[in-house]
Order: C-alpha cells, then structure tokens, then sequence
C-alpha cells in the first residue's frame, strides 16, 4: 500500500520534478468583475514550491533557493500525498486564529518553529509524470483538491478554495477580515512562469498619518521618508515609506526637511548612515498594506 492507504506504482521512468520559475500575478487596483474568473485569498506569507519525487521531497522559495530543511514538518507532510511525483505551488504562512496570516511572525517561525508553519497550495504543475502546466487552471485545481483530500484542520498541507463569484463583491467582503487582498485568476488559464495579466491580485490598503523622522535620497534611487507612530511609550519606529509626492507637495516637504533638520536620530535605537534626520514635527499621511508591525508596501500621499 502506498501513502494515505492508496496504492501507488513506483514507476523508475517517471522523470523527476524540480523548480519552475513561478507565475506571478500582476497588480491591480480594483480586482476583475464578470464571469470566467476564480478568486482566492491573498495569503501573507512566502511562495514555495514542493517537489515530491517519491520519498525525496523538497521545498524551493519563489527565487528556487532550496529551504528543505527549514521546512520540515511540511516536507514529512508531502511525504504523505498519494502520489509518486509532484509539483505543488502554493503560499507558506503562520496562521492567526481567525485564519488571517501573520506575516511578521512566519521568519521567525522558519528559523525556529516551523511547526507552526502551514502550505497553502493552490496550483499542481505535475503529477505521476505529467506536466499540467497546459492544463486549464480549473482542472489543475480539481487535481489538486483530489491530491490533497477533504479539509483538515491539523494538517500541515491545505488546499486554497477558490470563490466563483463577482471580483469586486470578494474583495469588499475580505478587506474587513483583515486579509492582504485577493487573486483572481482566469479559470481557463495555462501555467506560465513570469507576471501574467490572466492573474491579478489586489491588495487591501490602510491609510494612516505618522510623524517623518527622517528621510533619505540618492541620485538614481527612490526618495523615502523614515516614519514613527504614536504611542502610550512616545514615538515608535514604524518604518520607511517611498516619497512619490509631485510638484508642490514635493517641494514643500524638502523645505520642511532642510527646516527641520537634526544632527542626531530622534529615536537613539536607530543607527542609520546617508540619512536626513528631521525633527518629529512634520506628520504625513501613508498608504499602506494591512497587518501589525513595521509598515509594508508603504507610500506618502499627503502632507498634513
């Protein structure tokens, strides 16, 4: 008997499975609406591939580095899978209850408690010998769901639902779950590596006002602004932000940074060269990804 009780034909032939440069989603600011797409959720955390071939499995980040070893308990998970050969890609996460991810938890996690790690797999580029990659997304997803069985909330593989309905519609509702955003993907799309229009994904935003403590620009590189947030402690370091402020907006904020400029950072933790620092007095507001700690995919729009 094979894995999972299922007989499995251990065939010398079958070629073996390796990385595949992964299909990347293009983003959007408002997700597809109309029939032929399928959306997912946007988990926060790593993209990984896992490569079953028979009992060697291994696991490959987004840039194909091998982090087999950090991944453990996912890789004895695969192990499991009724199959001889596989390819699976998918979203490596730490999962909060409620089952919002918790990005700022998941390196730590891979570098010293991976059991909390979970694989989120959503697409099956082979199996038992066969290159799915021409394979209509639905019926690769169909495959996959048949691989990985029925929920469960205890094991360390999981299959990503994907939700036929209205894009706008999913994302307004998955927002105020505190989720990064969504995927939506073409049901009829083949599987090609790079950034591909048939998959989209949209990302849920915050806008919040902080107070500029420093800034930074070189020739040939993008400005940004090195922010801190209120709290009951004082001001805490939350982070940097691309200046992306045009014609007027621009050019006062560079008043205010030459009018406010320290020789010192006005928080002592911070030990940072080729920096403006200013004093905490300028407050801007930021655009910004969703989720605790320090900012994500931030961006000044405004100066308050």
């Amino acid at each position: 008997m094979g894995r999972r009780g299922v007989d499995i034909i251990m065939d010398a032939s079958l070629p073996s499975v390796h990385f595949i440069p992964p299909m990347l989603p293009k983003l959007v600011e408002e997700p597809p609406s109309g029939a032929g797409w399928i959306h997912e959720i946007k988990h926060d955390g790593w993209r990984l591939q896992i490569a079953i071939n028979r009992e060697d499995v291994r696991a490959f980040t987004r840039k194909g580095l091998d982090y087999s070893e950090q991944m453990a308990p996912l890789i004895r998970a695969a192990r499991s899978l009724p199959c001889a050969s596989a390819l699976l890609d998918g979203e490596v996460i730490v999962q909060r209850e409620g089952s919002q991810s918790d990005f700022p938890a998941l390196r730590a996690a891979i570098a010293k408690a991976s059991d909390q790690l979970i694989f989120y797999a959503f697409d099956l580029l082979h199996l038992d010998g066969l290159d799915l990659r021409r394979m209509e997304l639905q019926a690769r997803k169909a495959r996959l769901q048949s691989l990985v069985g029925v929920p469960d909330s205890l094991s360390k593989i999981q299959f990503s639902e994907a939700i036929a309905a209205d894009g706008p519609a999913v994302f307004e509702a998955a927002c105020p779950m505190e989720l990064e955003g969504i995927v939506s993907k073409k049901a009829t799309s083949h599987y090609r590596s790079g950034v591909s229009p048939a998959w989209l994904k949209t990302k849920c935003y915050d806008e919040t006002e902080f107070v500029v403590i420093g800034a930074e620009r070189e020739p040939g590189k993008p400005a940004f602004a090195l922010l801190a947030r209120d709290s009951e402690d004082g001001l805490k370091y939350a982070g940097s932000a691309f200046l992306t402020l045009g014609g007027a907006d621009r050019e006062a904020f560079w008043r205010q940074a030459e009018r406010l400029h320290q020789d010192h950072a006005p928080l002592e933790m911070l030990r940072r060269k080729k920096v403006r620092w200013m004093a905490p007095e300028l407050r801007v507001l930021v655009q910004h990804l969703r989720g605790e700690g320090m900012l994500r995919h931030a961006t000044v729009r405004e100066l308050r």
